[in-house]
């Protein structure tokens, strides 16, 4: 019994030491991610911007359904494979350079916009940066978002999932 009541008080404080760093880191955060490919611009906004397609090529969705549009802009579901769902309205629209979609439910714990440009290069291909302009409400998932799974995680996965689209090895920095 005297293990077990060890064990708890330990999980017990290490959830509140979380929280209470978590606490303190801002709620918003800023992140950056760009992969070069061989592809021209067109060829990426495509496969990006073909939504109901995406669990075909991206590792970590499960399916996508389309939902009713808001404020005028189409909104999708994503689905992933641990069962989360996340709807996201897409406000902006530059074909093929800029796409910009925001999440659209208050219930996640977490929230923000994901803002996609693509740029040409001079070798003939292309590099597709998307910044993370996101938040995160509650402190122990701010610990958990900032130091476990890192703020640029999900964009690494969908990065090297189109790349592996295009057959081609990614290059992310």
């Amino acid at each position: 019994m005297f293990w077990l009541l060890v064990i708890v008080g330990v999980l017990i404080a290490a959830v509140l030491i979380t929280t209470a760093i978590g606490s303190f880191l801002p709620e918003e955060h800023i992140a950056t991610r760009t992969l070069t490919l061989r592809q021209v611009p067109q060829n990426i906004w495509r496969v990006i911007t073909d939504f109901a397609n995406q669990p075909q090529w991206h590792s970590e969705m499960k399916s996508v359904r389309r939902l009713p549009d808001q404020n005028g802009h189409e909104v999708w579901e994503e689905e992933f494979a641990r069962g989360m769902k996340i709807p996201l309205e897409t406000i902006e629209v530059e074909i093929p350079r800029r796409l910009v979609r925001r999440i659209v439910s208050e219930d996640l714990g977490f929230g923000g916009i994901w803002e996609y440009s693509i740029t040409p290069t001079t070798e003939g291909g292309c590099q597709l940066t998307i910044t993370e302009r996101g938040t995160v409400g509650n402190p122990f998932f701010r610990f958990l978002s900032k130091f476990v799974f890192g703020h640029t995680a999900t964009m690494e996965k969908y990065l090297n999932s189109l790349a592996s689209k295009f057959g081609e090895t990614p290059n992310i920095r």
